[in-house]
């Protein structure tokens, strides 16, 4: 069922059916989540239900402000105070010390919890309806079957999930792709998921660098070695190493997708191109939307070109290097 995002109406209908532990899927700046009050352990089990999702893996938890973090936080660090806010309201999840006794399922029973307070202007709106009703905060993973593709529009979550589900039409996505994840209850902050935002960026406005995640690291989501999968089966490969592959084809029909920045691809029976944008953030947009064009076409495989050995691409490479694990 789908809900205009732009009407007040609608906003304060799926503020009600999250606040009497239903769940909604709503739009975010990164992709759409599928959402339930993050303070009912029932209302975020139909969460894990739907999705499909092992209860031992964790979700974030959305909040409408940055103040509102300390309901779920044990201890906010300076650091992590920092990031707030450099990036709140935004695409930066936070791991931080949980509060004892709050939000236990939403965390997986987990000591920590990631918070993030999205930029959305519909996703906001929303957080502050059910504020108002007294909601805490809203679990919201990704609005798709468990290590499927994301949705980055209203009419994907319709297609994982049936017209059953409400869903808030807040039209498509601008970023296109999950947010940061840093890890800030370990003495300095540590990247756990690489987003829009380049580690640069991160490194400023924190005033440290940037750790790389190790054994000791918090699980945290869409860190799984294998993620963000279409149907068809994905390859990701050097432009030379396409080039050299897209040689060898012959005659022989494939139903085979090329998703490439560089190379060059003429008329090549049985195979489907798409040009993958030179920019980053152009890049990020489309991925998710371009893999579910590719699955509905009948692509069977998918090869993609490696994106370019920049920061700037970290985020489109992890989606992909995950993908491609699946």
């Amino acid at each position: 069922m789908l809900l205009d995002g732009t009407d007040a109406a609608a906003l304060q209908r799926a503020a009600e059916a999250l606040a009497a532990g239903e769940l909604v899927a709503i739009p975010t700046e990164t992709v759409y989540g599928l959402a339930a009050r993050a303070d009912d352990d029932a209302a975020v089990a139909k969460i894990y239900a739907a999705k499909g999702r092992p209860s031992g893996h964790p979700l974030i938890v959305h909040v409408g402000e940055p103040a509102e973090a300390d309901a779920f936080a044990a201890e906010i660090p300076a650091v992590a105070r920092r990031l707030m806010a450099a990036f709140w309201p935004g695409p930066m999840t936070l791991i931080l010390a949980r509060a004892p006794g709050v939000a236990g399922s939403a965390a997986a029973g987990l000591p920590t919890i990631g918070l993030r307070c999205p930029s959305h202007p519909v996703a906001h709106a929303l957080l502050a309806a059910t504020r108002r009703l007294g909601v805490a905060g809203i679990a919201a993973p990704s609005a798709n079957r468990f290590g499927r593709i994301s949705p980055t529009r209203a009419a994907h979550v319709v297609e994982e999930f049936g017209p059953e589900l409400a869903v808030l039409d807040g039209g498509a996505c601008e970023l296109g792709i999950e947010s940061s994840i840093v890890d800030c209850t370990r003495g300095h902050p540590v990247l756990l998921r690489p987003g829009v935002l380049t580690p640069a960026r991160i490194e400023e406005a924190a005033g440290e660098p940037l750790r790389a995640p190790d054994d000791a690291a918090p699980r945290a989501p869409g860190t799984l070695a294998a993620h963000y999968a279409p149907k068809a089966r994905l390859r990701l490969m050097s432009s030379q190493m396409l080039t050299s592959a897209l040689q060898l084809l012959g005659d022989q029909p494939l139903n085979l997708a090329v998703y490439s920045r560089s190379v060059p691809l003429g008329p090549v029976h049985g195979v489907r191109h798409r040009r993958m944008p030179a920019r980053p953030d152009q890049a990020a947009h489309e991925l998710f939307t371009v893999l579910r064009e590719l699955d509905a076409d009948g692509a069977q495989l998918i090869w993609v070109e490696e994106p370019p050995a920049d920061p700037a691409w970290d985020g489109v490479r992890d989606r992909l290097q995950r993908a491609a694990a699946a």
